[in-house]
This record gives structure tokens, C-alpha cells and sequence, in this order.
């Protein structure tokens, strides 16, 4: 037996990370509602300061979790973000959908000079209209989506905009949220080049599992 010290029990360790956030993070700038997605950010990447970037468009949650209880697919823009939703919370046996390794989207994206979370965006079409969708990684796929709604395609539900990296994410949130109101999008974001899958993937789970001192992880 090791002489460290330390918490072992996982559900205590749940418990007290959620109490931690509680104490480190003042949500209290944010909607009630938007809280307790917060905090799960805050889980998955150990910085309350990730609060300080959401940005959201009024009753984004509300549309995510009514098509979530609907069935409505999640569409995902990596394998990263599928992998960190938890299905088994999800409130309709709910489908997860990532599509790089569908049929065609190689060739798609080698047509078009882009990458293949763009290039799946297409391929996302016969889901579309009133699913999730969640980008955590692409920037380009986040572009892709909101030039497939303005010309005219399906809309998502709820678009959880979280690409991260040095070219384009930044760009691209901003570019949702112009066009959300327009287009009709509800959306949440975090801007800046912060985000990744684990933001993504923690996101879903805030809308399938509600406060987290409420659900296990």
C-alpha cells in the first residue's frame, strides 16, 4: 500500500472537485442556467478562467437539451469529442456521429483542398436539421457548417462552437456568433483560440446530465 494521501473514492473525488469549482469560480455574471455547464468546462480543463469566455445565445441550452429529449443525433466534428461523451446519459439512447471515416469524405476533402472535418460537413446533411453539434477541434469544420446554413441547408438544434488552435478558431467563433442571430443558430461558444474536445465532449454532457453535483461523471 502506497503512503501517499490522497482521495481514492471516486464519487468523493467527484464530489470534491465540483465543491472546488464552486469555491475557485464566480459564475455568477452568467445565466443560472448556463452554471452548471460552466462548471463541467471548468471540470475538464482545471481553469475557471474558461468561464470568462463563453458566450451564448439566449435559450441555446434550453433548444439543445429539448432536442436531445427529442432523439436528435449528436454530430461530432472528432473522434476525441465522441469519445468523451458519456452515452450512456444521453436522454434518448441518443445516436453520436462522427463521419471522417465515412465513404468519400477523403476524396472530398483532397477535391476541395480542405481538411476532413470540413469535408464531413456534407456528409452530416441527412442528420442536420435539429441535431447537436458539437466542434471541439476544427475551425474549418465550424466554417464549413455555417456556409452549408447559408446556402440554405439544415440547421442544427444547438451548434457548441469550441475549436482550438492558433489559425482560424478564434475566426471562426467570432464568425458564429455574427451570424447566429441571422442565420437563427442557437449557439454556445468559447472564444479566443481556447477549446478542444474535452470542452466539447463536456458541453454534451452538461446538457444530458444537468448540475453536476447532481450526476456522476
Amino acid at each position: 500500500m502506497s503512503g501517499y494521501d490522497y482521495i481514492r473514492d471516486p464519487a468523493e473525488i467527484y464530489r470534491e472537485s465540483f465543491r472546488r469549482i464552486r469555491e475557485a469560480a464566480d459564475l455568477s455574471a452568467l445565466p443560472e442556467t448556463l452554471q452548471p455547464l460552466a462548471r463541467r468546462l471548468i471540470h475538464a480543463v482545471g481553469r475557471p478562467e474558461v468561464a470568462d469566455a463563453l458566450a451564448w445565445s439566449e435559450g441555446a441550452l434550453e433548444a439543445g437539451r429539448a432536442a436531445l429529449e427529442r432523439g436528435a443525433p449528436v454530430l461530432v466534428d472528432s473522434k476525441m469529442v465522441a469519445a468523451g461523451i458519456v452515452r450512456a446519459r444521453l436522454p434518448a439512447g441518443n445516436d453520436v456521429l462522427c463521419l471522417l471515416d465515412a465513404p468519400g469524405v477523403v476524396g472530398t476533402a483532397a477535391r476541395r483542398g480542405t481538411t476532413r472535418s470540413a469535408a464531413q460537413v456534407d456528409y452530416w446533411r441527412p442528420w442536420l436539421d435539429g441535431a447537436v453539434v458539437a466542434i471541439g477541434n476544427a475551425p474549418t469544420a465550424l466554417f464549413a457548417l455555417l456556409e452549408a446554413v447559408e446556402a440554405g441547408g439544415p440547421k442544427p438544434a444547438l451548434v457548441l462552437g469550441m475549436p482550438v488552435g492558433f489559425v482560424g478558431a478564434s475566426e471562426s467563433k467570432h464568425a458564429l456568433i455574427d451570424a447566429a442571430e441571422r442565420l437563427g443558430l442557437p449557439y454556445v461558444a468559447v472564444t479566443g483560440r481556447e477549446g478542444g474536445s474535452a470542452l466539447a465532449a463536456a458541453a454534451v454532457n452538461a446538457l444530458a446530465l444537468g448540475n453536476p453535483e447532481e450526476a456522476g461523471s
